[in-house]
């Protein structure tokens, strides 16, 4: 029997307001859980901590929402809610934009539904020094009502409200990279290429320990890394995107918890640099898109069509490394065109093991003229590649692709965590105990242009030696010091940027993943027509 005594939660009335300047952004925020700061929202926070001592919170049932009013001034019979806002005053006839007239309004009427007579609000404008009177009209309170019935109306939505088109409102917005209003569109078959406001530079960091004897704590603002009770290294939490530890360094429960309350997940490796699992906080609230991806697992023919896109990209990405980075004899022109047919197979693939076959045939080719991309000074020091192994892997090169794959999966088990996904639901990976199948399944695409571009790098720029591996018995791993150096190699190519090819902005990877991810969930939401594809020239 359902439970009678459920309750749709209180709208806050700052959810008012987003739903009056942008349905999809309130959808967003208030039924999937999306939240990102911009300059904007950390600058009105700060504005707001000098009244939050005398704030007062109200709600309604009768009415639904909940707010914390910034100021009442009231004399005991009326009563006026004011409320701040960063910025100056804007010149409009109405004395301010709806958004803030509808949650001062809002406001206004929580004050009536506790007994006080309120006819009127007050907006002030902390630049500009400015009060506004904002009349409680018929009209407004009418397009308040409005708004508010239009977020209890969300409780029967599946997919976000449709985006704005080309509106001014998105650049500022602090969740435009989330929304991706412009790309969806292009997506939809829009001419307008998406504005380069979608995506930005990455400012935090992964935070690497492999000192099998550090231990991890909290001090402050930051984390400080101590090996044998001695400091080594500090690093302030605002800078750090996620905590990778190695081995069997400890972590303090104080810095644990700090970690998930900010949202920053913990990877836990073996020293060798196995991906064990990862600690994150409560996790994501959408749970529509979890369903998605989940009803689409179920669909036979669902999961071939994003199988054959993982396997058609991941082919086509490494066509592109081995032109990109030839440096054999002669030229890899029978590898390319062997390549080339195997991508065209794709398409004629009509089970989820006819694609393994063409991708184990595929992946084949590709590393049989693996060797051709190191250069000869390196490979006469001992970079000799003749085919792909592990568990283990039996020299340098796979030593370096086994551990750069690992890392990538882990990236990619982060990405579609924060996202919202199962990551360990997948398509062309079918599901197995404790494997992430959907983080495989997406880092399929991405395996030459990241991974091996950066085993490449690091062995063709002399960032790693021979004398940085260690063997033992048939298996070959890195050395502490060469490890370090190559996870440096690796991050630096997940920060490169590069033009994306359907959209025309630049992106570094690491935020292309991201991006990428959203636009599959948008793609299982149907919101876009098409799996998401990426390939570069």
């Amino acid at each position: 029997m359902p439970d009678d005594s459920f309750h749709s939660p209180l709208i806050p009335v700052r959810m008012v307001n987003e739903y009056q300047y942008c349905p999809r952004l309130a959808y967003l925020e208030w039924v999937n859980g999306e939240w990102a700061e911009s300059a904007d929202t950390i600058e009105g926070a700060h504005r707001h901590e000098r009244v939050d001592t005398r704030s007062v919170t109200l709600s309604s049932e009768a009415l639904g929402i909940i707010a914390k009013i910034d100021l009442v001034e009231s004399d005991g019979t009326s009563a006026t809610p004011v409320d701040y806002k960063r910025g100056k005053r804007p010149h409009v006839p109405s004395g301010a934009y709806d958004p803030e007239r509808v949650q001062v309004c809002a406001q206004g009427l929580l004050l009536r539904e506790h007994g006080y007579d309120s006819d009127h609000g007050i907006l002030y404008y902390c630049e500009s020094k400015e009060r506004v009177r904002i009349d409680f009209s018929d009209e407004l309170i009418e397009k308040t009502m409005e708004s508010i019935d239009g977020l209890r109306a969300f409780d029967s939505l599946t997919a976000p409200p449709e985006p704005l088109h080309d509106s001014p409102k998105c650049p500022r917005c602090s969740l435009v990279e989330i929304c991706l209003p412009d790309e969806v569109n292009r997506l939809r078959g829009g001419a307008d290429p998406p504005r380069p406001l979608s995506v930005s530079k990455v400012e935090a960091l992964p935070l690497y320990v492999q000192s099998y004897r550090g231990r991890i704590s909290k001090k402050g603002e930051t984390l400080e890394i101590a090996v044998d009770d001695e400091k080594m290294l500090t690093a302030r939490l605002i800078d750090v995107s996620q905590l990778v530890v190695m081995g069997s360094a400890y972590l303090s429960t104080p810095a644990l918890h700090e970690l998930m309350r900010r949202g920053i997940p913990v990877s836990w490796h073996s020293y060798g640099g196995w991906f064990l699992g990862h600690t994150v906080g409560v996790g994501h609230k959408n749970v529509e898109l979890r369903m998605a991806q989940y009803q689409a697992a179920f669909d036979a023919d669902r999961c071939l069509e994003i199988a054959r896109g993982v396997v058609s990209d991941k082919i086509q990405n490494s066509r592109t490394i081995l032109r990109r980075n030839w440096k054999g004899e002669g030229s890899p022109k029978d590898a390319l065109a062997r390549l080339k047919k195997l991508r065209v197979q794709v398409g004629k693939a009509s089970q989820l093991d006819q694609l393994l076959g063409i991708e184990g045939a595929a992946g084949a080719t590709y590393f049989g003229a693996f060797n051709g991309m190191f250069t000869r000074t390196q490979m006469a020091a001992g970079f000799d590649f003749s085919k792909r192994n592990r568990r283990p892997p039996t020299d340098p090169i796979n030593a370096m692709l086994s551990f750069a794959y690992a890392m990538l999966a882990r990236t990619w088990t982060f990405t579609l965590s924060s996202v919202g996904f199962d990551p360990y639901c997948g398509y062309y990976h079918q599901p197995r105990y404790a494997r992430p199948a959907l983080a495989l399944d997406l880092m399929e695409v991405f395996r030459p242009l990241v991974a091996d571009s950066a085993v490449i790098t690091a062995v063709n720029n002399g960032e790693v030696s021979f004398s940085d591996f260690v063997s033992a018995g048939e298996g070959t791993a890195l050395k502490p010091d060469g490890r370090k150096r190559f996870i440096e190699t690796f991050e630096r190519r997940l920060n490169q940027e590069i033009t994306h090819p359907v959209f025309g902005y630049k992106v570094e990877y690491r935020r292309l993943f991201e991006v990428h991810a959203r636009l599959l969930a948008r793609y299982l939401t149907g919101e876009i027509p098409d799996m998401p594809s990426f390939t570069t020239r």
